[in-house]
Order: C-alpha cells, then structure tokens, then sequence
C-alpha cells in the first residue's frame, strides 16, 4: 500500500544547470569517466528507457529481477550498471558523485541515448539526482529510491564495515562455500545483521584461487564522507521526480522535504509500507507497480 504526498510547488525554469563554478572547474581539472559495465533487457522500443543505479557496495545484478519485470509489464528497455569501484566496471581511485554522474553520461551518450528516465537506490539515487541536476536534458524524470539529497547515515558506521571486510583472511584454494562461510564467520562481530552480511559477501570473488573483494575499498573508504553527503548546487531539475521510501526506514524524512523541494519543485513523495531501506527487495510487486504508475504513458 502506497502512502501518497501531494505534488510539490511548480516548474523551475529549464535552462542547463551546473554545479558552482568552483566544484565545476575542480569537477573538471580531475574527473574523467570510466566505462561502466552494463546489462540491458529489451523492451517496448516506442518508449523511453530507463537507467537503473544500485547503492553503495551493490551491483547490476541488485535490480535484474526489477527490470525484467518492468519490461515484461510494458516498459522501454532497461539498462542496468555497476557503477565504477562496483561489480564489473573499473576500478578509479575518485569516488564522487560528480565522477559517478559523468560515467553514466558517457555511457548514455556511447548507447546513443539523449533522454531517459533515471532511477536509483540510495548512493544510485544520489547519482541520479546529481545527474539530473547538471543535465537535465538528459532525464525525462527521476525516481529516487529511499534517498533524499541530504547527508545521511554516518561515516563512521559504514568505516567500520570497510575496516572489517579488508581484516577478512582467506587461505588460497578453498571451495567457495567454505571461503563464503569463513568470510561470513569473520564479518559478524562487526557486521551483525545477518541480511547485510550476505549483501557484502556477493562481492566476495575468486581470481586465480585467491579470494578478493571485487569492490575498491581504498576509494570508497577514501570518498565515504563525499558518498553520505550530497554535491552543492543553486538550481533546481524542472522535470518530474518521485522520492520512493519505505515506511520503515529512516532514509526520506518529513524534515527532508524542504530540501526535496528546493531542488526538484515537482516531486512526490511516495512511501511503500512495511519496505525497509532495499524497498525493491522487500516490497517487490508494490515496488514495481510504484515504478510503472510513475512512467509516462505510452
């Protein structure tokens, strides 16, 4: 069940919008895109596609089920990404959203996509607004999902995660189940809810018999306080935006709307009940019809 908020306030205008000038020109002396890897599941070719963004330490691989639903329901094709540091795409020691933003531009451009409809969880969803925000020609509308474009949940909690998966230590050649259970076994007195233990170990890989955690650790321990907080930027996306959050996680707050407001006039807030932060895992079919209900008709 979907709990609804009014649209908010009207159109900004709808000329180009950049970052201040001085993130703009640090933005562009240092950032330069990685290729991202990417699957994409074909759909209706009449309609739009959509780009979808998972969080932090996540994968493509998070939203497969999610796209083939929306496309078997009549969506556009769905193009799903490992962000860079993530899953398959490389490895870069920056680690910003500013960085995350262009990689999904250059992929854009290189699919020969000139608009789409952008959707992202927590670290994808503070992508997609950054995105959003510096091209709005781009995006059609955004879906924000369980993610405002506030500071959020301390560095220190997500530091203690890193500390402990770079203190896992695998002997080379064992089978994987046994390295997955031994990781497991060295993660819980630091990580102690079962769920996350299990999110973390999917980047638990085996290269040449030696076990290694596919995610850069070095950067995104480097960049966490860039990752928690959310890029300064004076204009506004004129363009429809939904902020979907689960009833039972903290993540999109009453005392985020302001800020909601500020920078995307036409948003919804929208909230799934019973979903905590991974709505799209706990609340799967709701989810999914919060995300079709959203896109525009045919």
């Amino acid at each position: 069940m979907l709990r609804r908020l009014p649209r908010a306030g009207a159109a900004a205008p709808p000329w180009r919008l950049r970052p201040p000038p001085l993130a703009a020109a640090a933005a562009r002396s240092v950032v330069t895109a990685v290729p991202l890897a990417h699957v994409e599941v074909g759909g209706c070719g009449d309609r739009l596609p959509l780009v979808l963004l998972h969080g932090l330490f996540g994968s493509h691989g998070n939203f497969q089920a999610v796209a083939k639903a929306l496309v078997r329901r009549g969506s556009g094709k769905v193009l799903t990404l490992d962000a860079r540091n993530h899953g398959g795409s490389p490895h870069s020691p920056l680690m910003t959203y500013e960085a995350m933003s262009l990689d999904v531009q250059h992929l854009l451009t290189r699919l020969g996509i000139t608009k789409c409809i952008l959707l992202g969880h927590s670290m994808g969803g503070k992508t997609a607004m950054t995105l959003a925000l510096q091209r709005p020609d781009l995006v059609e509308r955004l879906i924000s999902v369980d993610i405002s474009p506030i500071s959020t949940a301390p560095v220190s909690e997500f530091s203690a995660y890193i500390s402990a998966m770079k203190s896992v230590k695998i002997p080379d050649g064992l089978p994987r189940s046994v390295a997955r259970q031994l990781a497991d076994d060295q993660l819980r007195p630091v990580v102690q809810l079962p769920q996350l233990r299990q999110f973390l170990l999917t980047n638990l890989v085996e290269v040449e018999g030696r076990y290694i955690w596919r995610v850069n650790l070095e950067a995104i321990s480097h960049h966490l306080a860039d990752i928690m907080n959310f890029p300064a930027f004076r204009k506004s996306y004129p363009g429809p935006a939904l902020f979907l959050g689960g009833s039972n996680s903290p993540y999109i707050s009453s005392k985020d709307y302001p800020e909601i407001q500020r920078f995307f006039p036409k948003a919804e807030v929208q909230y799934i009940e019973g979903a905590g932060h991974i709505v799209h895992q706990d609340k799967f079919e709701e989810f999914i019809t919060a995300v079709l209900n959203f896109l525009p008709p045919p």
